[in-house]
């Protein structure tokens, strides 16, 4: 049994203040932010989410967190289905549950030092002693790559390495077995990313740890994550372990994603694959592929609901010509 088990993930945001739209007799129109998403991880392993920005990548994060109740799915942590939990228990529960976020400068309290920072979660989900406490902090900052003088430093303070290192140090205090990743490299610099690439990979081969790595940079995906998920708005288009993916991609939209990524010689490149056109709106309801109005591929038949289906053993695709 898998780790973590997502099945049927829905979140629907309501339009509000929709004009006319709203005064008729019809449903008032949602944002299908995720639509219907399912995935597993196994423990110790690390799933690759990708897509564009606005794929609904990071708002799978915040419900697999719980940081957003979910329109419908179950989100299932180790023995724990934390979209039943609620109040004490899904607190609890938060324990072992982390997340880095994207940006590391709004991620922190500028009115915390790294030391209240790093503690704070310690002082929530533990009965450790205020001198434990600061032991714990001490410890979990050398764990990150980091000296212990920066304690009493505040985020103003610190580079933007330095801050995403006490961000992952905050996640990382309680010993949590899974932690959500929301592109924790995307806010650095070429240089400062590969450090904690690095770093990320080094912690969860000793500690242990469960990731789901939520990134639209390919290339860092495919270091660190065993498998992939291709998300294209709101849904799951294709599925597969990393290897296969990046040498054999089956959906368009995959290809094309891959088709961007640069390479250092341009006579390596393959060939290329261009979508056409814009994103639909979240607003509309696509009964076939949703990518058809962009993808050279498309014909008649892509009008019709499609099926996620196994080409081949773990490679999961949402495409009628996979």
């Amino acid at each position: 049994m898998s780790f973590v088990s997502v099945r049927g993930l829905d979140k629907h945001f309501p339009v509000r203040g929709a004009g006319w739209l709203s005064r008729r007799n019809r449903p008032a129109p949602v944002v299908r932010a995720v639509d219907g998403i399912s995935f597993d991880i196994d423990r110790g392993r690390t799933l690759g989410l990708v897509g564009e920005s606005g794929c609904g990548k990071s708002t799978v994060a915040r419900c697999v967190t719980r940081l957003l109740a979910p329109s419908a799915g179950t989100i299932r942590i180790g023995d724990k289905q934390l979209d039943r939990l609620e109040g004490e228990p899904l607190r609890a529960a938060r324990r072992d549950v982390q997340m880095v976020f994207q940006d590391p400068l709004a991620a922190l309290n500028p009115r915390m030092s790294v030391e209240r920072a790093v503690s704070e979660p310690l002082r929530l989900h533990t009965t450790l002693s205020p001198a434990e406490q600061r032991e714990r902090v001490r410890e979990i900052l050398t764990e990150v790559g980091l000296r212990t003088d920066v304690m009493g430093r505040y985020p103003h303070e610190l580079s933007g390495g330095q801050r995403q290192r006490v961000n992952i140090a905050r996640a990382l205090a309680c010993a949590p077995s899974f932690v959500v990743l929301d592109e924790p490299t995307s806010a650095l610099d070429v240089s400062l990313r590969a450090r904690v690439i690095l770093m990320l990979e080094e912690l969860r081969e000793r500690l242990g740890l469960t990731y789901l790595f939520i990134s639209h940079d390919l290339a860092t995906v495919k270091y660190l994550a065993q498998r992939v998920v291709v998300m294209y708005l709101g849904t799951v288009v294709e599925e597969a372990d990393t290897d296969e993916l990046f040498a054999h991609p089956r959906h368009p939209y995959t290809r094309a994603l891959l088709a961007a990524v640069p390479v250092p010689d341009p006579k390596v490149r393959g060939e290329p694959f261009v979508l056409s056109g814009e994103i639909p709106s979240p607003l509309e309801r696509h009964e076939g592929c949703p990518l058809r109005s962009r993808c050279p591929m498309a014909s008649a038949i892509c009008a019709q609901p499609v099926v996620p289906r196994e080409v081949s053993p773990g490679h999961v695709v949402a495409c009628h010509f996979a």
